[in-house]
């Protein structure tokens, strides 16, 4: 652990010399210092970092919750529908119809229409963090389309482990839906409405208090929501939309910040951990192929969004290029592909694809003004912001 901790940070600090983003430089870590690489191996056995890899997405999503107040989802619940639904249209749908014409099977295309379909809340997180965009106007957005891509993923996830499993049961599929739907409702309500009690029992002027309680809090409803069928993600997301709207929420958010940095590292650095460079030259081309599907299919969910919003170019550019990466729920998709057995190029595939957009992400949401010059109305704003602040919006100050 101390080893992947101090390989992340030195390749990191290279990294930031020459401006490079940290997570594809945490991931190259992994990889380099992993079984399937020549040299030294820090670690034989990718699952030896399995539980703090998953307390670090837990976290990661935890902090997301927190900067996503109730306030949000009250007022802008119908246009964050519409926002989330278009981008899962576009991006699932394409992902559905690639699989189909690469023809490696039905069950193949399923999976890859959720690969190419779900953005990485991991990642995706980690870049507004990183670029210090938590405060803008358009981060409101992106948060909702994670938001409603979580909810899909719960309900994907339960409808196709059967499908997958080969199961013909059509009720034990509507079992397990119905108990995913179900606990994602309960965790809905106790936000809605459970705020106050919730923060009365978290309240405690003793910060080694309030941080085992909101960490222990966050880590169980994760643990329990699994067990339920809907991702470990979305319930320590859930947990952190309660507590940013009591009154601890402020301190919550301060305290978290360390512990979600580093655990956070671990989590992408057990992702390299995971990659087999040498399958990746097998599947080049479609995972090339795939690639520049995925970014055509953003730019026009990042168009529609900007349209429900009123948004300018400059903000367009920026949901189009932050909701890129592709992470840990591909590699969940990778392992239940392993497991049921399909087609061998699924794995090495979704690894290249994945390793090639957590690469290109970072870099592109950085650079999203060279984007925003060529969309419709760029010569002339470059906003990040709606169209009536477009000048002003690069100034706004951010404090994360």
């Amino acid at each position: 652990m101390g080893g992947a901790f101090l390989a992340a940070a030195v390749l990191a600090r290279l990294g930031g010399r020459i401006g490079l983003p940290t997570i594809p430089l945490f991931i190259l870590a992994g990889i380099l210092l992993g079984p399937h690489t020549p040299g030294y191996t820090l670690l034989s056995n990718p699952h030896d970092l399995e539980m703090l890899s998953a307390l670090g997405l837990v976290l990661l999503l935890f902090y997301l919750g927190l900067e996503f107040h109730m306030d949000d989802l009250k007022t802008g619940g119908r246009k964050m529908a519409i926002a989330g639904g278009t981008y899962l249209v576009l991006n699932v749908g394409a992902g559905l119809g690639f699989g189909f014409a690469l023809g490696w099977g039905t069950s193949e295309a399923l999976v890859l229409a959720g690969v190419l379909g779900i953005s990485s809340s991991a990642i995706v997180t980690k870049i507004l963090v990183d670029l210090g965009r938590i405060g803008n106007p358009e981060t409101r957005p992106i948060l909702g389309i994670i938001v409603v891509e979580d909810v899909f993923l719960a309900l994907y996830l339960a409808a196709l482990q059967p499908i997958l499993s080969g199961a013909d049961s059509l009720s034990a599929m509507l079992i397990d839906g119905g108990k995913a739907f179900g606990f994602l409702l309960l965790l809905a309500l106790a936000a809605r409405f459970g705020t106050k009690l919730i923060g009365k029992l978290m309240n405690t002027k003793d910060d080694e208090l309030l941080v085992i309680s909101f960490l222990g809090a966050a880590v169980f409803v994760a643990g329990v929501s699994e067990m339920f069928g809907v991702a470990d993600a979305i319930g320590a997301f859930m947990v952190g939309l309660m507590l940013g709207s009591t009154a601890s929420g402020e301190r919550i958010l301060k305290l978290v910040h360390p512990l979600r940095d580093a655990f956070g590292a671990i989590f992408f650095f057990a992702f390299g951990l995971s990659i087999d460079p040498g399958d990746l030259p097998s599947v080049f081309w479609p995972v090339l192929a795939a690639v520049i599907l995925t970014l055509a299919m953003n730019v026009a969910a990042g168009l529609a969004a900007s349209k429900v919003y009123d948004f300018g170019s400059q903000a367009t550019a920026n949901i189009a290029t932050t909701l890129v990466a592709r992470g840990e729920f591909a590699l969940i998709l990778a392992t239940m592909a392993a497991a049921a057995g399909l087609d061998k190029r699924l794995s090495p595939f979704i690894a290249g694809y994945v390793l090639l957009l957590a690469v290109l992400a970072p870099l592109a949401a950085g650079r999203s003004h060279w984007l925003a010059r060529i969309l419709p109305g760029g010569r002339g704003k470059d906003s990040g912001g709606s169209k009536d602040d477009d000048k002003d919006q690069e100034q706004i100050p951010v404090s994360v």
